[in-house]
């Protein structure tokens, strides 16, 4: 339903005369009556005969396009491996003192998520756009909307990348990607690294509990791989670790970039300086298309999860799930929550084939929580 949208295109300014060499261009584009700024990178390999990827990289909050160039500019990265950039502006958002916003508190009715998917038809018409490869990331509020991409348009964002920001609890309570996706999250841990609850209200998810639901939605490996990276730089005052959990649906991967005394920072750029926070969102968004890992193998099977032994047979469902655990030897608890945690049902495991009845829950994904282990329940019609 969002794809018939009225564009208006004005070319504000082209470095340079023809499409064979890299050109940085400040345009418009008409977006429900609004017109709507971006300045779009083609790097000097564009020949309107092969398609490039196309990545958006999101200001933060109060932001605009320079100032996320200044911190965060690709353009290299993109002349060295081909793809086109997109810098686009939020708007201001009145009901938050005019500061621009990707997203908009009530009751502004603005939504940037359609605003994205109408520039990625647009680009397409008018450039060589491989739309099974189109990626997001950004800054603090641009992070986050990062991952509401991530959440809501999964069909059309193959991988994103987040830096100073974790995920807002309406949009992680709704979220319901329709496909394994890539996401690479890189936080300083003081900068909200536990989350924000005030007044006993959780806004912003920590970044613990937002790792597991991604590496849980894409079923990968519950144990995750930490590395720490070398302390190249000795006077930022933070080191880093690189935590992946790995082998998920599609091959896909959940990569986090703990920044050990980290505050709220685009490393490489200001903050940390042992890693490089554009570099290491491009070397990982890069590698995944709208099927996964790009040249991935494995053929995932969302009937049957199996992890140490246990398997969840009939999932999705419509009724009732079954849990096959061939080495139950004694009574097991099991506890049914929804993604927020929220405890739903609760009971044992008294044999190798239990039945667990979901008929009275949603339509939801759920999470089941057995010896350690999380599974995600899909209860369907």
């Amino acid at each position: 339903m969002f794809k018939y949208f009225c564009y208006q295109f004005s070319l504000l300014f082209i470095a340079g005369s023809t499409l064979t060499a890299q050109q940085t261009l400040s345009r418009t584009i008409e977006h429900d009556g609004v017109i709507r700024e971006y300045t779009l990178y083609i790097p000097s390999n564009y020949d309107d005969i092969s398609k490039l990827p196309l990545l958006f990289n999101f200001h933060g909050g109060s932001g605009n396009i320079a100032s996320q160039i200044a911190i965060s500019d690709m353009r290299a990265l993109a002349e060295k491996d081909g793809f086109l950039i997109v810098y686009p502006q939020a708007l201001p958002d009145p009901n938050d003192g005019g500061s621009t916003q990707w997203t908009h508190k009530p009751p502004s009715t603005i939504d940037d998520v359609n605003f994205v998917e109408g520039m990625i038809d647009a680009l397409a018409m008018e450039y060589k756009v491989d739309q099974q490869r189109v990626y997001a990331c950004g800054y603090s509020n641009g992070g986050e909307f990062s991952l509401e991409l991530a959440c809501r348009l999964s069909d059309q964002i193959a991988a994103i990348g987040t830096v100073a920001r974790s995920i807002y609890i309406e949009t992680y309570e709704a979220c319901s990607p329709t496909r394994p996706i890539g996401i690479v999250s890189i936080q300083g841990t003081k900068d909200d690294y536990d989350g924000i609850t005030f007044g006993g209200v959780t806004y912003y998810l920590s970044m613990d509990d937002l790792n597991q639901f991604w590496s849980t939605h894409n079923n990968t490996d519950s144990d995750p791989t930490v590395v720490e990276i070398p302390n190249i730089s000795t006077t930022d005052e933070s080191t880093v670790e690189k935590i992946s959990w790995d082998n998920g649906d599609a091959c896909v991967s959940v990569l986090h970039y703990k920044v050990n005394g980290g505050g709220h920072d685009w490393p490489g750029s200001f903050g940390n300086m042992d890693i490089d926070a554009s570099e290491e969102i491009w070397n990982y968004v890069s590698q995944y298309d709208l099927n996964g890992l790009i040249d991935c193998t494995a053929v995932p099977n969302i009937d049957v999860t199996k992890i140490k032994g246990i398997k969840v047979l009939n999932n999705p469902t419509n009724g009732s799930i079954i849990i096959e655990h061939k080495n139950l030897v004694a009574p097991i608890d099991f506890v049914i929550c929804t993604l927020y945690g929220q405890r739903l049902k609760s009971g044992q495991l008294v044999s190798n084939f239990s039945t667990i009845d979901l008929s009275d829950l949603s339509d939801n994904f759920y999470l089941l929580k057995l010896e350690n282990q999380i599974f995600k329940i899909i209860k369907t019609r």
